[in-house]
């Protein structure tokens, strides 16, 4: 993590979290974003991450991106990283949009689709937080990945229910979280 340190803590990086915090704030009054108030939690749960991206990504996905969590934030660190964002709910997607634009974030591209919806291209690195099964994320992902891609799913206490059909992987546990990473490589 100590590569990212000097950009976490870099006046232009609290500027741009200030700043989605309150584009975050402003639409969720009125579209119901997410329940999370806390927005400091959520950002360090998200930069959490960083620790168990073992490769250099150039390309990212993340899958059912809702609110930017953890896309987002990691976006705002890993900055050589084209990030794209797949959020088929219209509010959240649009909101997505907003916040990309209000932060120039030129390496986010927003999905308003399910990526299965999507021509194929293959990522380096796959994420997603809490939205489905590790089996189920693979089965739509198909075509996104290789034997190289590395999975990091933001899972919850009940991780080990979703690991018996999956091969090589790692349940890494950090405060709350787990961590689940894999490459798609035995997987797919």
């Amino acid at each position: 993590m100590n590569d990212f340190d000097e950009i976490i803590h870099s006046p232009d990086f609290k500027q741009k979290t200030k700043k989605f915090g309150e584009i975050l704030s402003k639409f969720n009054k009125i579209h119901s974003l997410t329940k999370y108030e806390n927005l400091d939690f959520v950002m360090q749960d998200s930069l959490n991450g960083l620790k168990f991206i073992t490769n250099s990504p150039k390309i990212a996905i993340d899958v059912g991106s809702g609110a930017g969590f953890p896309a987002i934030f990691l976006a705002l660190v890993l900055k050589d990283c084209k990030w794209h964002l797949f959020e088929p709910n219209i509010k959240k997607s649009s909101f997505l949009t907003y916040a990309k634009i209000n932060l120039g974030l030129e390496n986010v591209i927003i999905h308003s689709k399910k990526i299965e919806d999507e021509a194929k291209f293959e990522a380096d690195l796959i994420t997603s937080r809490a939205l489905m099964r590790a089996d189920l994320l693979l089965e739509i992902c198909k075509g996104f990945y290789n034997k190289e891609t590395l999975f990091l799913l933001y899972k919850g206490s009940n991780a080990e229910n979703e690991i018996k059909n999956l091969k090589d992987y790692k349940l890494n546990r950090y405060q709350n979280r787990v961590f689940l990473t894999f490459k798609g490589e035995k997987n797919g």
